[in-house]
């Protein structure tokens, strides 16, 4: 009942305000201003179980993924950035030696022109997303080694120019390192790897990072949605989160478009209902927490309540999450890192 009561709260000030926000003053994101009980003893033991299963299932030459998705270095960066968010980097912490393994194998897939991409991969562009992500996080918090601080600096900065030289016309970018397509899905990694490595102190282009702003906004509904391409139509709740969520980012704090978003994700996707049934429900929790975490106030307060209970409620008897499209090591990285929101350990999340 206590959930409820805290949804529905937030989800009325949604449809009173419509598109003009909970509230109309300058918002406060959560990074200074925790929600009462933001981390309870039933979220540590189901994070400590999480941990130790996602560790338990990486691979001898250091990655993670399962099947179709097995040597992935989207997977293997999205779960070292799951061990990161307890405060592990590499070669220090509870789970320093995995995260180094991770880093390792994300190196050893970095190639001369700056794309991260292992040999199997399909539509390179999101896994060089994530692990360009990665290693901006683990430049950030200087947990490397002389040697691997070395590598990772080299391999980051040259993936970031890569990311600059393939934005195509409209300000985006596709599957491929090819400037000539675009979707707001893959556009939306590649703005969160130029925030990491901008926060890591490596140089990033203005226009590159307004043109991509441009082209997140071409792609917003006039319901608040998000659609997939600008030539596309229908609005989905978990590319809503993903560009709500990149358009802070990108340095954008109020903004109508903003709070439309927002209000979007309250009204259609609140955890608790039926939201969970999508197939993208991991990455669109991954999104949206950051999306309401950086919005702070009542947004946050309201959606973490809702989707610590609904993640717990999830977590299966091994310990994992089990993404059925992508596999349990990206289900359970995902769940982790949204767990471990309140910790406050990455530099992404910092406004």
């Amino acid at each position: 009942m206590i959930r409820r009561s805290i949804l529905g709260c937030v989800a009325a000030a949604a449809l009173v305000v419509g598109s003009a926000g909970v509230d109309a003053q300058p918002r406060r994101s959560a990074e200074n201003a925790a929600a009462a009980g933001e981390i309870t003893p039933e979220l540590d033991r189901a994070v400590r179980r999480g941990l130790q299963a996602l560790a338990d299932r990486q691979a001898e030459n250091g990655s993670f993924g399962e099947g179709r998705y097995v040597n992935n270095v989207a997977v293997t960066a999205i779960a070292c950035i799951a061990f990161m968010a307890d405060g592990s980097v590499p070669g220090r912490g509870p789970y320093g030696e995995h995260v180094r393994r991770g880093l390792e194998f994300i190196l050893d897939n970095a190639t001369d022109s700056g794309l991260i991409a292992g040999e199997a991969a399909n539509g390179p562009m999101y896994g060089h997303g994530f692990a360009a992500l990665f290693l901006g996080e683990v430049y950030g918090m200087t947990g490397a080694d002389d040697r691997l601080a070395a590598r990772t600096y080299e391999a980051l900065v040259k993936a970031i120019r890569l990311i600059e030289r393939t934005q195509n016309d409209e300000g985006g970018w596709r599957y491929n390192p090819l400037p000539y397509d675009a979707d707001v899905s893959v556009t939306i990694c590649q703005i969160m790897a130029l925030r990491s490595a901008r926060n890591a102190g490596i140089e990033v282009s203005k226009d590159t990072i307004d043109r991509a702003v441009d082209y997140v906004l071409a792609c917003q509904n006039p319901d608040g949605g998000f659609r997939y391409q600008t030539r596309t139509r229908d609005s989905a709740w978990p590319r809503t989160a993903a560009g709500v969520a990149s358009l802070y980012y990108a340095g954008i704090y109020d903004d109508d478009s903003l709070n439309a978003g927002l209000n979007y994700l309250v009204i259609t996707s609140m955890p608790g209902g039926n939201a969970r049934r999508s197939p993208h429900y991991f990455y669109g929790q991954y999104y949206a927490v950051q999306a309401m975490y950086l919005a702070g106030g009542e947004w946050w307060a309201g959606w973490w309540a809702a989707v610590r209970e609904e993640l717990l409620s999830m977590q299966g008897g091994d310990g994992m999450w089990d993404d059925r499209g992508v596999g349990p090591s990206y289900g359970t990285g995902m769940a982790l890192i949204v767990l471990q929101m309140p910790k406050r350990y990455l530099p992404i999340f910092q406004k």
